[in-house]
């Protein structure tokens, strides 16, 4: 969660800072050297990878900020959060891929580092890769996941976040609803909130609010993420020396990176991605397959969906983008462009009419533009609707917004835990269905936004 310090490090290079300037600030990064004696390494794909762990280090707050923001308990010595950014060939995107930390892994052989026993290849958390051979074993095991070169390493700690936030003047974040969690204090009512450091920690590690776990934190996360490219490139800190200087140095204080990342990293960075936005930036997760795993003596894993997963790390590698579209780019012709991939869309389909069949005629219209029709159409509780509707869980709004635009002039209602499949009640002003799909074959499967989405009107 804290690699908000790093890619914000990024964007505030941007804005023409001086060699000296980097050089002086290159020398408060700590090293580390995560890939010394690495063997069978992936091939390196298009674009450059940067690992960024967030571990829950909290040697440096203090004993209010501890109380005050529930930091209490003793560190597990692991890593929270792990992200996989992609820094596009042409510099002009950043992937950001969020590893569930509790993500069923097969470590790879080594030594521990804390007992010295050598282990042989063994499933585990991926987080616990961290606690058992530090910076190298995690990246190992990262590349041995995901079949993606690592170029990069970078680590943040709690403190570096909250003063990078503070230094930043804030973070605005927008909430639907009322968020807490009494875990981590956390305590929102529905609005828009600029949030300092210590409230910005909460909101970032905050996994109790509702009954999507770490999955909601990850999105949490990124969307915190897009409202911190939003604030360093839109509140004049790139355009002053001192106040940049004053930022940069407060992210780089804690963090750790290999020898590789330093001076002349960041000024070609800085210098390429001098108009990055929000939009700039684009944010998923692993394609989950199972959120309850098993495994003995590791306890309940999250288990990634194989085949998804494998399909968005070889678009990393071959660097295309996960998200929708960009307003840039031409429209193919013959179906209109719907956010959530149709094909990953579950539908059950009613017939609101007395008219025989409809119900019949309206699965396979639906099926044969992509959605994942029940193929059982059923009679709804009334025959005489007249405007067709979908009923949908709040939770799937994008999915139900794709399935209306194939719905011309549907109405769309909200039903409270009804789940992630979408009902559709066929009415006597139904014609047709409109052809819809996906800019990418995949971005459904991924879910992947793009910063601007995410970020406060």
């Amino acid at each position: 969660m804290r690699m908000v310090t790093t890619l914000s490090c990024l964007v505030l290079a941007a804005g023409g800072i001086g060699h000296a300037v980097v050089t002086s600030l290159d020398t408060k990064i700590g090293r580390v050297d995560p890939f010394k004696d690495m063997k069978n390494r992936p091939e390196a794909g298009h674009g450059m990878n940067l690992l960024v762990v967030g571990t829950d280090s909290r040697e440096k707050i203090t004993s209010a900020e501890r109380q005050k923001y529930r930091l209490g308990g003793a560190p597990c010595r692991c890593t929270d959060t792990i992200m996989i950014v992609h820094i596009s060939e042409d510099l002009e995107r950043a992937s950001v891929v969020s590893l569930p930390r509790d993500s069923y892994a097969e470590i790879p052989a080594h030594t521990d580092a804390t007992t010295g026993r050598h282990h042989g290849p063994h499933p585990m958390k991926i987080n616990a890769a961290y606690a058992e051979g530090g910076p190298g074993l995690t990246v190992r095991t990262v590349e041995h996941m995901t079949k993606v070169k690592i170029d990069h390493y970078l680590e943040i700690d709690f403190t570096s976040f909250m003063k990078t936030v503070d230094a930043l003047g804030g973070v605005e974040i927008c909430t639907a609803r009322t968020m807490k969690d009494t875990h981590t204090g956390l305590d929102l009512p529905a609005g828009t909130h600029r949030l300092d450091g210590g409230q910005a920690l909460q909101y970032v590690r905050s996994r109790h609010i509702d009954g999507a776990a770490d999955l909601g934190r990850m999105q949490r996360q990124q969307r915190f993420l897009a409202g911190l490219i939003q604030q360093a490139a839109g509140s004049g800190v790139l355009l002053n020396p001192v106040k940049l200087r004053q930022v940069t140095s407060t992210m780089l204080n804690s963090v750790r990176a290999d020898e590789g990342f330093g001076t002349e990293q960041m000024l070609a960075l800085g210098k390429a991605m001098q108009d990055f936005t929000p939009a700039s930036s684009e944010f998923t997760s692993v394609p989950v397959g199972d959120l309850s795993y098993p495994v003995k003596g590791v306890g309940s894993t999250v288990k990634w969906d194989t085949v998804k997963s494998q399909k968005l790390f070889q678009m990393l590698r071959e660097d295309k983008p996960l998200a929708l579209h960009r307003p840039d780019r031409p429209q193919r012709p013959h179906a209109s462009l719907v956010e959530v991939s149709p094909q990953q869309i579950r539908v059950q389909v009613y017939n609101g009419t007395h008219t025989d069949g409809l119900g019949r005629s309206v699965d396979t219209a639906l099926r044969a533009t992509g959605f994942n029709t029940t193929r059982a159409p059923l009679t709804g509780d009334s025959r005489e609707v007249r405007r067709t509707y979908v009923t949908y869980d709040p939770r799937w709004d994008r999915s139900a917004k794709s399935l209306a635009a194939a719905l011309p002039g549907c109405e769309l209602r909200v039903a409270k835990g009804q789940g992630s499949t979408l009902r559709v009640t066929a009415g006597a002003d139904f014609k047709k269905v409109t052809p819809v799909r996906a800019e990418d074959p995949y971005r459904g499967e991924f879910g992947a936004v793009t910063g601007d989405q995410v970020v406060c009107p």
